[in-house]
């Protein structure tokens, strides 16, 4: 039996292991002629407390999403992934990945890094990807290391 995805959602947020997700999953969007959807989601809880004193803080933050989803796309693009969506939101990672957004893209397929860029919150109560993988409800891909090079991602 192949299993075949039309709608991958992949969570990115700049980190070394949502690069790796992201690589990987340009390889399956690829062998699928599946839709990517690049997501980023901007925690607003972790600067919630700053911007009371700089309010250009949201913004900054989007503009770093925004130029970080526009360059996976042209990479996505390059390497031959036809239909390649942006989205970037506020909110819980943790909650908007699983829940609205993998609704909202019909996702059948979520892939994220094992850890990414906050650690301390990992600690205290758990990762993101550890999240997603108890409340998705559709396959979840979680990436624990960097694709070699020529080496061909396993999933189907």
């Amino acid at each position: 039996m192949t299993l075949n995805y039309k709608h991958i959602l992949v969570a990115v947020d700049g980190s070394k292991e949502a690069e790796w997700a992201f690589k990987k999953s340009v390889g399956i969007a690829k062998r699928n002629n599946a839709t990517l959807n690049l997501v980023n989601i901007i925690d607003t809880r972790s600067f919630a407390a700053v911007e009371a004193y700089d309010r250009s803080i949201a913004d900054r933050a989007h503009k770093f999403a925004d130029q970080l989803l526009s360059d996976y796309r042209k990479e996505a693009e390059a390497a031959g992934v036809r239909d390649v969506n942006l989205v970037v939101e506020y909110g819980s990672p943790k909650t908007m990945i699983p829940r609205d957004i993998s609704k909202k893209v019909e996702a059948d397929l979520i892939v994220c890094g094992a850890t990414g860029l906050n650690a301390v919150e990992r600690f205290l109560i758990g990762s993101i990807s550890e999240t997603i993988v108890r409340s998705a409800k559709c396959d979840v891909l979680v990436v624990r290391t960097e694709e070699l090079p020529g080496e061909e991602p396993i999933a189907e």
